[in-house]
């Protein structure tokens, strides 16, 4: 099982630079809330609908997990040691939920590799 970033499930979706590597993974990978809504206002920057669009991806095989007040805590906690690299609340969200559930995190950012997270990093490309 993997923990997908937005930019993983995007480059999925517009059949980006590794998103055979995101293909392969749907079936057992999940995704947070935050990472979701950030695929979501992709589309909707694109002129899309976001219901209809949140329609069409649940129907993809992955796991949405919702955002808690504990993810919240745990998203901020990882401000400090990311900050030198800019990752975005929505790249924490995705590293606090990897590390949460002791599973890779997949993205296309090579940032992330740049400090030990305590978390795996898969880059797609």
């Amino acid at each position: 099982m993997t923990v997908l970033d937005a930019s993983a499930l995007l480059a999925f979706l517009f059949r980006e630079s590794g998103h055979e590597q995101v293909a392969t993974l749907l079936g057992t990978a999940c995704i947070s809330a935050v990472n979701l809504s950030e695929v979501l206002a992709r589309f909707v920057r694109d002129g899309h609908d976001a219901v209809e669009v949140a329609r069409h991806l649940a129907q993809l095989p992955l796991e949405v997990v919702p955002f808690t007040s504990a993810d919240a805590t745990a998203t901020a906690a990882l401000a400090s040691v990311t900050r030198d690299f800019g990752l975005s609340i929505g790249d924490r969200a995705c590293l606090a939920l990897a590390k949460s559930r002791s599973l890779p995190a997949v993205t296309a950012d090579h940032a992330w590799t740049r400090r030990d997270l305590g978390v795996t990093v898969r880059v797609i490309r």
